[in-house]
């Protein structure tokens, strides 16, 4: 199905007054160029200046969607001056969401050269709540108004790291105890076999949202929508449609580049997005929901949004 840019544009406006955000994971796809974005906007001596698409194409972004999950956050902690140069980009009512950076995610340091001689050993500063609130929230608290979801996303753990999930929960229990409230937070887990319900009630005690998320070795979101008390907050829901079960991410980079179209359809994220957004519409503003699509869920996420919001109507 063709992206619409008028009449996705129009739906997620509607969507937003609603409490339902739709939006992608990152944005800075020269693939999306005569979809979403207007290559000439970008162009310097004839050709598209790929630094000046990448710095400002947000602003083109959020001429059509009301939110976007940030990606780099995972990588370094957000600073003031990042973090102005994104909400300058963006009308007041824009919503972000973001990845709470590896340096509190990650358990043991994956053996990569971006973690230097940290590589393969364990993290001192694994769920250090201060460090959040000091490294993270922080610059974000000048920018509360653009940010809706804080998502808490727990990668892979080795053997070592834990022996049985109920050690994961303790001390996740323990993390999200010692957090300042009332900002929107949820975690994502890519582990299906913690998807118990001493997980979804630590989440529920806290008024945290689990992430229903599709990827490689996680239970499809339909089915994790099923799961008995995965609905853990009465005032937020979170979705990220990233992978199709089964396929690695590898896999997808090579399938789908350069994620300019659809190449294989999966009906079934299709069909959970849509109910996704009945859910919450239903709630009557009670709620509010994040949605994420990535361009390796079915190879261009704008496409694959235009097909849940067809679906939804």
């Amino acid at each position: 199905m063709p992206f619409d840019r008028e009449q996705v544009k129009t739906k997620v406006a509607e969507l937003a007054t609603q409490g339902v955000f739709i939006g992608t994971s990152s944005w800075k796809y020269e693939g999306w160029f005569g979809q979403l974005y207007n290559p000439a906007r970008y162009q310097y001596r004839g050709k598209v200046a790929k630094a000046r698409f990448e710095r400002n194409c947000l602003s083109e972004y959020a001429e059509v969607f009301k939110t976007v999950c940030v990606d780099a956050a995972y990588y370094t902690f957000p600073s003031q001056k990042y973090l102005e140069g994104l909400t300058a980009q963006v009308p007041a009512d824009f919503q972000f969401a973001f990845k709470v950076t590896d340096e509190i995610m990650v358990k043991k340091f994956p053996n990569l050269a971006r973690f230097g001689h940290r590589a393969g050993h364990p993290n001192e500063h694994f769920l250090n709540a201060k460090l959040f609130a000091d490294a993270f929230l922080r610059p974000c608290d000048s920018h509360r108004s653009n940010i809706g979801l804080l998502m808490f996303e727990f990668s892979r753990f080795y053997p070592s790291d834990y022996e049985q999930g109920r050690e994961f929960v303790a001390d996740l229990d323990r993390f999200l105890s010692q957090l300042p409230k009332s900002w929107p937070y949820a975690v994502e887990v890519r582990n299906k076999h913690w998807l118990e319900p001493d997980y979804f009630a630590c989440l529920a005690r806290h008024n945290v949202a689990h992430v229903f998320n599709s990827w490689n070795a996680m239970p499809p979101v339909d089915e994790q929508m099923a799961i008995t008390g995965s609905r853990t907050s009465p005032d937020l829901c979170a979705a990220r449609f990233l992978l199709k079960p089964g396929r690695s991410y590898e896999e997808a980079v090579k399938t789908f580049k350069p994620y300019d179209r659809v190449k294989e359809v999966y009906p079934e994220a299709r069909v959970a997005g849509k109910k996704l957004v009945a859910e919450t519409m239903k709630t009557l503003n009670k709620q509010k929901a994040f949605i994420y699509v990535n361009n390796r869920l079915e190879g261009n996420a704008l496409e694959t949004i235009n097909a849940m919001l067809e679906e939804a109507d």
